[in-house]
């Protein structure tokens, strides 16, 4: 594969599939069961081949399908358990991983954004990629005066390829439905097309990385690798060294998931205060525990801009539903723009709808689990509950977009390790407005 796959007719028919792919092999299973099969087998088979064309289609197409694909891992805790466990291994690969590019392009790429002596500036270079995502993929390197350097490369078509499968995925959003039950694939289509210009700006991702190296420089939880060189489709940065975080949640330690949960959340809420900035993308595969116990963070595509911090209208709010306080918490997301003015909201309901969020909070220590994750995605997703029927009548301000995808995407992850820790005192320390006016 010399190039992502552009054709629109090519692409479209590879994602469609997918549901026919899930619906034909209901049919086998249905033939294995009347043959005498036993029910549990066949679905568990069902749900295995599944899980394996998912991960074949969405990590050959790349481009917007494998990000769909990466959203998809990050909220598999939310998932009913008997549905999360066959997909859980195959959707984490899609964390960090997918089919790579051929030297010849990877070449190419580099002649074009670095100078045809692009050579001449390493020691060393490997054609293999050590990483491979959505729309690039990172090659280790040892340049010539002896630093080890990532070099991140976008895919050729990458945008062309974005555009391409958001507009059809957002078409098949509803029957993707039958394949993760439970959840809602509208709006992570939506929000992955609003967001297509910042993810593929590679100047803008160097310049925010920089930004959040330099305010970590030496700090003693966090490492972010600086940059050395960019342009439109290249980073060159150093290279970052770590135990990946999915193998922490597969495979840690109660205390090792504890101690990562707790620096995973300090750098979602240290970067607005510190750098100005809050990385926007929370799943697993960009986020390292490094041999010393610091969190190593790499993939700054997607930031949003806070040079003030986070608004203090969150932590004031938060602490005012910890209060019990309906009426001034539904004042107050009404003059952000989360109610519209002549909407009419029961703050009775909207207390309880907001209660998840502020649960971790209520506590001086709180427990993350799936089974507690589970629980909020079902309460919110039943469309005869009145949380659901309350969330229809919410707005979401633009301003707060980012930062909702990374309350919810943070938690999932904090679910996904089964973590517990003190977070009610990173959000006295880090949150404005949570302590004061």
């Amino acid at each position: 594969m010399s190039d992502l796959p552009r054709k629109a007719l090519s692409r479209t028919a590879k994602l469609a599939s997918l549901p026919l792919g899930a619906a034909g092999r209901a049919t086998v299973g249905l033939g294995k069961r009347i043959g005498g099969a036993p029910a549990e087998a066949v679905y568990a088979e069902f749900q295995r081949r599944t899980a394996d064309q998912l991960f074949s289609v969405l990590g050959e197409l790349k481009g917007g399908a494998m990000k769909f694909g990466q959203m998809l891992s990050l909220m598999e805790s939310a998932m009913p358990e008997e549905l999360a466990a066959p997909y859980r291994a195959t959707l984490t690969k899609l964390q960090d991983s997918a089919p790579p590019m051929p030297a010849s392009t990877v070449h190419t790429i580099l002649s074009r954004e670095l100078g045809r002596r692009w050579r001449d500036r390493f020691e060393e270079f490997d054609d293999l990629p050590a990483a491979a995502a959505s729309i690039g993929q990172v090659h280790r390197g040892i340049l010539k005066d002896g630093r080890e350097v990532a070099v991140k490369l976008q895919y050729p078509g990458a945008a062309e390829a974005l555009r391409a499968d958001l507009r059809q995925l957002g078409r098949f959003a509803r029957t993707f439905g039958t394949l993760v039950p439970g959840l809602d694939m509208k709006p992570l289509v939506t929000e992955l097309q609003e967001r297509i210009g910042e993810e593929l700006d590679y100047d803008r991702e160097a310049q925010a990385q920089q930004q959040y190296a330099d305010a970590f420089k030496d700090h003693d939880e966090f490492v972010v690798p600086r940059v050395i060189k960019h342009s439109p489709s290249v980073i060159v940065s150093e290279w970052l060294e770590g135990r990946p975080l999915s193998s922490i949640i597969s495979d840690g330690t109660k205390k090792e998931r504890n101690a990562i949960g707790l620096k995973y959340v300090r750098f979602m809420f240290s970067g607005p205060k510190y750098a100005g900035l809050l990385h926007s993308d929370p799943h697993p595969g960009n986020f390292r525990v490094m041999p010393d116990g610091r969190l190593g963070v790499v993939d700054f595509g997607l930031c949003a801009r806070l040079p003030d911090g986070l608004p203090p209208a969150i932590g004031r709010l938060l602490r005012i539903s910890l209060d019990g306080d309906g009426i001034a918490v539904r004042d107050g997301l009404r003059a952000e723009g989360f109610i519209k003015p002549r909407m009419e909201i029961d703050p009775d309901l909207l207390m309880d709808y907001l209660a998840p969020f502020a649960e971790p909070a209520r506590e001086e220590t709180f427990q993350f689990s799936r089974a507690w994750m589970r629980a909020q995605a079902n309460r919110t997703g039943d469309f005869r509950s009145p949380s659901a029927s309350l969330a229809l009548k919410l707005n979401m301000p633009p301003s707060y977009l980012l930062i909702h995808r990374v309350w919810i995407g943070g938690m999932a992850v904090l679910s996904q390790l089964e973590a517990k820790a003190p977070f009610r005192a990173v959000l006295e320390e880090l949150l404005p407005g949570f302590t004061e006016d």
